[in-house]
């Protein structure tokens, strides 16, 4: 592979910009059956808590005509066991391991991050779509006071770079991403899941015993792609984007919009090897254009 895909995400050097995005891919470990996960610029595990759970009862996935809804509840094992059982797997694969780390307050994220500031990860995503239990179940990144707040307070306890995940489901997209930068991010990714709902006609009711579940897939690319646009025009550190990218014309528009790399996340499901034919799209994308590097047409739509 030529070095056409090489990305600079700050100091942290992608051998191209495709990553996969977190739940989607678990810890990477049912995909090596279809290829060598270092073929990927990056990979992101499942969103890890602190003490770990497991997650929503009921329905926990419905597809859509464009994509799929779910209500997953972020079932992982905890940092723990994601150290001890995961991380010795992860750190021997030569791509780039992207961590997201999730909290239900302050304390547990602060101590999720401090135990994984032993661990010689490159990136940390933050998810502050997550619910503060404290402020009534309001998630951490609907107000950017206080995505900021969480975000600065993460940023001083770890040792790692922090990139924080936004929700869509907010006013104004852009202010919350420049608040998070100001706050020490050194990245944003967005965007997490737009808030859906589903109902079973025939069983006359609602599918999730969550009522509502978050969409991804196809239907929301082109929000994904109106809200990636605003924040790169935002801010000034580098933005991960996903949000239906299905194939590397997909990419491409993201890329063309500012974003410095991307993240594949429901078309995992449809195609276990949809993220390697992205990398094979934009490498074939750029030699046809002449490119010696994707960087060149990187924002040129900003």
């Amino acid at each position: 592979m030529s070095k056409r895909l090489e990305t600079k995400f700050n100091d942290i050097l992608f051998k191209n910009p495709v990553a996969t995005a977190s739940g989607t891919f678990g810890f990477g470990r049912e995909f090596e059956a279809y290829y060598d996960l270092a073929k990927l610029g990056g990979l992101c595990s499942k969103g890890l808590t602190l003490a770990g759970q497991p997650g929503n009862t009921g329905m926990r996935l419905w597809e859509t005509p464009a994509g799929i809804m779910n209500s997953i509840g972020l079932e992982n094992p905890g940092v723990d066991a994601f150290i001890e059982k995961e991380w010795p797997h992860l750190k021997d694969i030569d791509t780039v391991t992207i961590v997201n780390v999730g909290g239900k307050d302050e304390e547990t994220y602060l101590a999720a991050i401090e135990k994984l500031n032993g661990v010689d990860i490159k990136l940390i995503e933050l998810n502050i779509s997550c619910p503060n239990v404290k402020c009534g179940g309001m998630a951490y990144g609907i107000k950017a006071e206080m995505a900021a707040d969480i975000t600065k307070k993460v940023v001083q306890a770890s040792k790692h770079p922090i990139m924080v995940k936004l929700s869509p489901n907010v006013e104004s997209i852009a202010d919350i991403a420049l608040a998070c930068e100001e706050a020490g991010a050194s990245g944003i990714s967005l965007i997490n899941t737009l808030q859906a709902m589903a109902v079973d006609y025939k069983k006359k009711k609602i599918v999730f015993d969550n009522v509502y579940a978050g969409l991804s897939g196809p239907a929301v690319k082109p929000v994904a792609l109106r809200m990636t646009h605003q924040v790169c025009k935002a801010v000034k550190v580098p933005v991960m984007a996903m949000g239906g990218i299905s194939n590397w014309e997909d990419a491409l528009e993201f890329i063309m919009v500012g974003a410095t790399c991307i993240q594949v996340g429901t078309m995992n499901f449809v195609d276990p090897m949809a993220a390697v034919k992205i990398v094979d799209g934009l490498e074939a994308y750029c030699e046809a254009e002449g490119l010696e590097n994707i960087d060149e047409i990187r924002g040129i739509l900003l």
